[in-house]
């Protein structure tokens, strides 16, 4: 009786395992910053934030600790079905679609939706009088939700929460939507932004895993006790985020709902090819890019006197050295300032500048590679260095370079799906944006990875018959 009374237990839910184990952990992104949960600005590892605290006062009525556990925003409820963490807590908004996948407790926060504009667009009341403008918001959100209904938008999506009002002062975008939680802390302290309307409302709540029936039970008795002590009225003051919207009684919990059935169909087919052509695109540019500086570079390093080849080899040693993705940043948001690109302009120019140095590198070795003897004899022909080098030697490094440049470009087509950090839309991007809608990894996954494999197959069998007509006899 013992020994089936714990396997039903186990196949319930996880209130057993939570208690066995002495830790609820709970699932966020530390990119999502105060006041949710981060960082304690005052040093060391110490977390704070309004849900740390929750979390803590959850997890003391049940008995346990509280155990954090960092994870990507977007791929929150893939981990929790992966079984990673228990639940999910980090303004974790209730929709239909998120109900088709999760059970959610009762709301611990409710929030609205606000469109934040630039100061000087006094015309500007919604989202209304943006049509065929550029809106910002986050990938995966209730906002997102929110700004696709609107007609004629077009929706810009980010992965942080403050890299859209940085857009929005710089003019990139006319409008950022975003929970006012956000927009109060990272848009409407710029002195160049306003507040321009309300327009939309929701939920923060936990989201657990339908199967785990007596931990939602248990959680939401947890925060009825929360609440009707006055400690979550406490910790909402505390962080600033106390409003009239958070008197509304509790509602009951929310278990999951079927939603409309979403399939992989012709129309995200399309945007996929769609985004094959902005990878190719961009990819093909910034390859062009890098060639041409690299060979430049190279002549420098070879011809150039001892500052222009310490300038050239340190730029190398830069790009090379640092990571492509925070030169991709420093280019689309620090130099912002000073340098306003657009998203596919910083794309091709990061990508670029970034495989430069490692063209100037293949073509280093090629020239390297071409006897010395032969420029020797250029020069006794009457030839000057230039002239040498030209009709001589580059011919020749080149060759030797070719098939490494070939496969450099294979390696930049994957490279490309970085870019989707400062906004560009890519193959990678719009897979992780339609696995979203349809709820499922698996289709777009294979659906990417096959136009990935489409698109560098051909050039990995361009590279390896180069490498064959090119080898020394």
């Amino acid at each position: 009786m013992l020994a089936f009374v714990a396997g039903a237990a186990a196949a319930d839910d996880g209130l057993a395992r939570v208690r066995a184990r002495g830790a609820l952990r709970w699932g966020g992104d530390l990119q999502g910053g105060e006041p949710y949960v981060f960082l304690d600005p005052a040093g060391g590892d110490r977390l704070v934030g309004f849900e740390v605290e929750i979390a803590d006062g959850l997890a003391r009525r049940l008995g346990v600790r509280a155990e954090f556990v960092q994870n990507d925003w977007q791929n929150l409820v893939p981990s929790l079905e992966r079984g990673d963490f228990d639940v999910i807590l980090n303004g974790f908004e209730v929709t239909a679609a998120r109900r088709g996948r999760v059970a959610f407790t009762r709301p611990y926060y409710r929030f609205v939706e606000t469109l934040v504009v630039r100061r000087a667009d006094v015309d500007v009341h919604g989202l209304g009088d943006l049509r065929g403008e550029r809106v910002g918001t986050l990938s995966g959100s209730l906002a997102r939700d929110v700004v696709g209904a609107a007609a004629g938008v077009e929706t810009v999506l980010y992965e942080g929460v403050e890299e859209p009002y940085l857009d929005l002062e710089q003019g990139r975008l006319r409008g950022v939507v975003l929970d006012n939680v956000i927009a109060e802390r990272y848009g409407l302290v710029r002195p160049t932004l306003r507040l321009a309307a309300t327009v939309g409302e929701g939920e923060y709540a936990l989201a657990l895993r339908p199967a785990d029936a007596s931990l939602l039970a248990a959680l939401d008795r947890a925060l009825d006790e929360l609440r009707d002590s006055g400690e979550l009225r406490g910790i909402l003051e505390r962080w600033k985020l106390w409003d009239a919207r958070q008197e509304a009684p509790g509602v009951t919990s929310l278990a999951p709902a079927a939603g409309p059935a979403t399939h992989l169909g012709p129309a995200q087919v399309v945007l996929f090819l769609r985004a094959a052509i902005a990878t190719v695109t961009i990819s093909a540019l910034a390859m062009l890019l890098a060639v041409a500086g690299g060979l430049l570079l190279s002549v420098v390093r070879r011809l150039g006197g001892g500052v222009a080849r310490a300038a050239t080899t340190a730029y190398v040693e830069l790009f090379r050295g640092t990571p492509v993705l925070l030169q991709l940043y420093v280019l689309y948001y620090g130099l912002a300032p000073v340098l306003t690109l657009d998203a596919y302009t910083a794309a091709v120019l990061g990508l670029g500048l970034n495989y430069a140095a490692y063209e100037a590198e293949l073509y280093r070795a090629g020239l390297e590679a071409v006897p010395v003897g032969q420029t020797e004899a250029a020069l006794a022909l009457g030839m000057s260095r230039l002239q040498a080098l030209r009709r001589i030697v580059l011919p020749q490094a080149l060759r030797v370079a070719l098939p490494g440049v070939a496969n450099d470009f294979i390696a930049l087509l994957k490279d490309s799906s970085l870019v989707s950090v400062i906004t560009v839309v890519e193959l990678t991007k719009q897979m992780t944006i339609t696995a979203v809608d349809v709820r499922s990894w698996v289709g777009p996954g294979v659906l990417c990875a096959a136009l990935y494999l489409a698109l560098s197959y051909p050039l990995s069998r361009l590279a390896r018959r180069l490498e064959r007509r090119l080898a020394p006899a």
